[in-house]
């Protein structure tokens, strides 16, 4: 299994590991520091570098319970090589500074998520919502906190403790990953935000660019999709 070091640390920029499996899709690594697919969060790009030759990586997902990172051309590559892994930090960093936005935005907006996207720029969240919200006051709150440089902390808890708190559980669409006895949180501040996530953050939250506008669309009665725009 590969071990996930974006996990405990978001902003791991180049990394030596080793191949431990080729698959027809790309490359099984023994740790990596790429983000794959899900959450709502894109897979990560980059390259990786073996014997003065770059490829790029086009994505990181699981493929069939493994982490594959899917690169244009297998040839010339083997198991048990030593790679050296370059993360599109330009990338990877905008979805940090989108994913932890919406988390703010989770605080303002205190429903039920039903779905999701981060993109480069732009992220969204669907709420299980009625009415709609300002746009104008969504826009400045979430400015506010940003400004407020609130720390963001990594931290987990037993499937127990979830189990005994259900409301920690934001989104309807995701639900947090079990199996291993222990579930990721992501905590903004003392009491600003605290849920699920297994996905990458900023350290501060003043490393978020000023959202610069906020878009509502209703997606049914009751369901609104609100879009920040940075």
């Amino acid at each position: 299994m590969t071990i996930e070091l974006f996990r405990n640390d978001s902003y791991l920029k180049e990394h030596n590991t080793i191949i431990s499996e080729i698959v027809s899709e790309g490359l099984v690594l023994n740790e990596t520091i790429f983000y794959p697919e899900g959450g709502g969060q894109p897979g990560d790009e980059g390259s990786i570098t073996v014997d003065n030759q770059t490829i790029n990586i086009i994505g990181t997902k699981y493929i069939d319970n493994k982490l594959v990172h899917l690169v244009e051309n297998i040839d010339g590559l083997n198991k048990n090589e030593e790679v050296k892994l370059n993360l599109n930090w330009v990338k990877r960093y905008s979805h940090m500074k989108v994913h932890t936005s919406l988390h703010l935005l989770c605080s303002i907006i205190p429903f039920p998520v039903t779905g999701g996207s981060i993109g480069d720029g732009r992220g969204r969240l669907d709420f299980d919502l009625e009415s709609k919200p300002d746009k104008e006051e969504v826009l400045n709150k979430i400015n506010k906190l940003i400004d407020k440089d609130y720390s963001i902390y990594i931290s987990s808890i037993t499937d127990k403790e979830l189990d005994e708190n259900p409301e920690l559980v934001r989104t309807m669409a995701v639900k947090p990953p079990r199996g291993s006895g222990q579930i990721r949180m992501i905590k903004i501040g003392d009491n600003i935000d605290f849920q699920p996530c297994g996905g990458t953050h900023v350290n501060k939250t003043s490393e978020i660019n000023h959202v610069k506008s906020v878009k509502i669309e209703n997606k049914g009665k009751m369901n609104k999709r609100i879009i920040l725009n940075f």
